[in-house]
């Protein structure tokens, strides 16, 4: 993989180029990555129609959207990300790049970019379906919702990084992101709105990485998020985007794990 352009940006989007072409070879990853967040919100839908929302102030449509992005963030980005890192490194991809004038993080930007893009294109596609199909006024506070979705792009890369930094095989990546997806999806307010947990358990829900990209998101739509709980959300994401970061400079491995 030949990188020629001299400057940092030319670099990365080289490196972009070529990653999205590997990516697009990979029909598992389309598969999991394009077509799974576009289904998943269905089960969501179904899931609204047996739970009292009106109690937690929400209609259908404030429940299914910001867990659309969700499910984007998690599979296009994270999941798909986390085998791209493995896969790379233990093909040698990696460590080749190290040796000319890509630096560490251009190596790492560069790879995410194809699913970043794809999952914020993804994320808006997601959006503009939620809004005409479930009937959503437009957004009070959109610029929490641009928010939200910018962080949970950064801090799902971030993230795919540091625990490709722990997977040890390109067949052990599909195994070592589902903690994170399932805990996401259970407690992340994707599936039940944290104000119908019980308080205790809300609490702790609330501390989990993807909780508050839906927070943030949510709160765009139905405006009611106070600028105090908009902070905490801001807070939290920033905090687990540190680790992610703060882990890979530290653990991240560029050659195979043997």
């Amino acid at each position: 993989m030949s990188i020629a352009t001299t400057t940092p940006a030319g670099r990365m989007a080289s490196l972009a180029r070529a990653e999205l072409i590997l990516l697009g070879r990979n029909k598992g990853a389309l598969v999991a990555g394009l077509f799974v967040p576009l289904v998943l919100p269905l089960s969501v839908r179904s899931a609204a129609e047996e739970m009292d929302l009106a109690k937690a102030g929400l209609t259908p449509g404030e429940l299914v959207l910001p867990a659309a992005v969700g499910f984007s963030l998690l599979f296009a980005v994270y999941s798909t990300l986390v085998g791209v890192y493995v896969v790379r490194r233990e093909e040698l991809v990696l460590k080749r790049l190290r040796t000319g004038e890509l630096r560490d993080a251009e190596i790492l930007s560069g790879a995410a970019l194809p699913a970043v893009l794809t999952g914020l294109l993804q994320c808006l596609l997601l959006i503009a379906g939620c809004a005409v199909l479930l009937d959503l006024s437009a957004p009070s506070a959109p610029h929490l919702a641009v928010l939200g979705l910018l962080l949970g792009l950064v801090m799902s890369a971030a993230l795919a990084a540091a625990t490709a930094s722990w997977t040890r095989t390109g067949e052990s990546a599909q195994v070592t992101p589902m903690p994170l997806m399932f805990v996401s999806m259970l407690g992340s307010g994707m599936f039940v709105p944290l104000e119908l947990f019980p308080d205790r358990l809300a609490s702790v829900c609330e501390l989990l990485p993807l909780t508050p990209v839906i927070t943030l998101v949510r709160g765009g739509w139905t405006g009611g998020l106070s600028a105090g709980d908009a902070l905490g959300a801001l807070a939290v994401a920033l905090a687990w985007t540190a680790v992610a970061v703060f882990a890979v400079r530290r653990r991240f491995r560029w050659e195979p794990r043997r």
